[in-house]
């Protein structure tokens, strides 16, 4: 039963309004929707919509919505455990149960587990881990951090550095220094130069490498990147790039950090992104669909060398980080339920297989003058919109306008840049899916008979 009644939605969304909403302005909370339940891959409102949640919230509902097993596993947990502190010298079983099933489980390379609450934290720890780990090897100077344009990995300080879009940046004055951005490997719209026989991808990772010698291999730290950049307009690199990426890397001795928030369990049609490439990385940083968002948690794993310098620090140098929700007891208990749910239930096989549907039918829209491309894998896609085909001048705003026609006709979609992204939660059935499109072909159609 709903603890709001439908009369009440007008003074409930008064009273909310003077609250402080993530990404706030005013304009864009005059009459928010009042979710009141939700179930499968539909939203509920006090006033009676149903949405289908093209964005699985915010990337994360991996599993769906009103998943009955999650909630049992909380419940138990909390009766018997609900939450002590995990740092150094105390430990819970939940906790220890999921980090050694996380080991080795997305990258072979990795087997060391650190938790977080979510991605902001996660790369947080990454970025502290990896200037840890030169102190530790008498590399002191190697501290910068190179990020790309459009990355997005997170909204605290130093997150929010490494983070290329600039509105994150502007309203909060200087940002942390030592953060240096290189052009996306962005097939559609590379940003950098691209010398004669050169692919984009080779382009981009050269950038990568110009960077590091322009700054200096003996000052740099790690180079982060996300194996599919979803805030920045769901950008996939060209297939050479990870692999070149990793080889520069390893020649100039820069960790690769893999902020796979977003693409991680399940979400590209892998259980983690990079192996489309066939590449590791060195510090993974993970949360969302970790527990498909009907908890907080996040965390890194890291390397045995990582590790190792980690442990073998003397006590006067100990790796002084954590959080207080570090190793949640009832966080890590949802999260092992949640991806026995992935694995048992073959969700990371569905968003494979309902994400190329997805993709093809998002392709046909490109029939329509403001569609320039479809992009994506998996279960997280993007369409781009331009003002027009002949000169692909990016419009933003005919997005907005796009996306708020698609959620008054029953879908919900997010502008990223110039982008409308799909990321639907991976329990998503070939009916929901072609739903998906037919709504956004209708408001196409809609739009260009005004």
């Amino acid at each position: 039963m709903s603890i709001i009644s439908k009369q009440d939605t007008a003074s409930w969304i008064e009273q909310d309004q003077k609250q402080l909403h993530p990404l706030q302005h005013p304009a864009r909370h005059t009459n928010p929707l009042v979710i009141e339940h939700a179930d499968g891959v539909y939203l509920y409102t006090t006033d009676g919509q149903r949405i289908l949640d093209g964005m699985a919230g915010l990337w994360n509902v991996n599993i769906g919505y009103g998943n009955k097993e999650l909630p049992e596993v909380a419940r138990e947990q909390m009766l018997r455990l609900p939450f002590t502190s995990n740092f150094a010298g105390m430990t819970n079983l939940p906790a220890t149960a999921l980090a050694e099933k996380l080991s080795g489980y997305a990258y072979s390379n990795l087997k060391t587990t650190s938790f977080t609450s979510g991605g902001s934290e996660s790369n947080e720890t990454a970025f502290k881990t990896a200037r840890f780990y030169w102190q530790r090897m008498g590399k002191k100077d190697k501290t910068k951090i190179i990020a790309r344009t459009s990355a997005y990995h997170g909204i605290a300080l130093a997150t929010t550095s490494a983070t290329g879009i600039s509105r994150y940046h502007t309203p909060f004055g200087p940002q942390l220094p030592g953060f240096i951005h290189i052009p996306a490997p962005n097939p559609h719209r590379y940003e950098g130069d691209i010398k004669a026989g050169e692919t984009i991808g080779q382009a981009a990772a050269r950038a990568l490498e110009e960077a590091i010698l322009r700054e200096g291999p003996d000052t740099v730290a790690a180079f982060i990147a996300e194996p599919i950049q979803g805030v920045g307009g769901v950008i996939v690199p060209p297939d050479d790039y990870f692999p070149l990426v990793r080889a520069i890397c390893d020649r100039y001795e820069v960790l690769f950090i893999a902020d796979e928030v977003i693409t991680g369990f399940g979400r590209t049609g892998l259980m983690f992104a990079l192996h489309h490439w066939g590449v590791q990385p060195d510090i993974l940083s993970f949360a969302k669909g970790v527990t498909s968002g009907y908890i907080p948690l996040g965390g890194i794993q890291i390397t045995d060398a990582i590790r190792d310098a980690i442990w073998n620090a003397p006590e006067a140098e100990s790796w002084m980080h954590g959080y207080t929700y570090s190793g949640h007891a009832t966080a890590c208990a949802v999260a092992l339920k949640n991806i026995e749910i992935l694995e048992r239930d073959g969700l990371v096989q569905n968003s494979a297989v309902n994400g190329a549907r997805l993709l093809k039918g998002l392709e046909s829209l490109t029939e329509f003058p403001q569609v320039d491309n479809a992009r994506g894998k998996g279960l997280i896609c993007g369409i781009e919109i331009v003002k027009d085909k002949t000169s692909r001048t990016p419009d933003a705003a005919t997005a907005t306008g796009l996306m708020n026609a698609a959620m008054a006709a029953g879908l919900r979609t997010r502008v990223v840049g110039n982008a409308l992204a799909f990321s639907p939660p991976l329990i998503i059935n070939e009916a929901e899916v072609d739903s998906i499109v037919q709504t956004m072909a209708d408001v196409l159609v809609n739009w260009n008979s005004k």
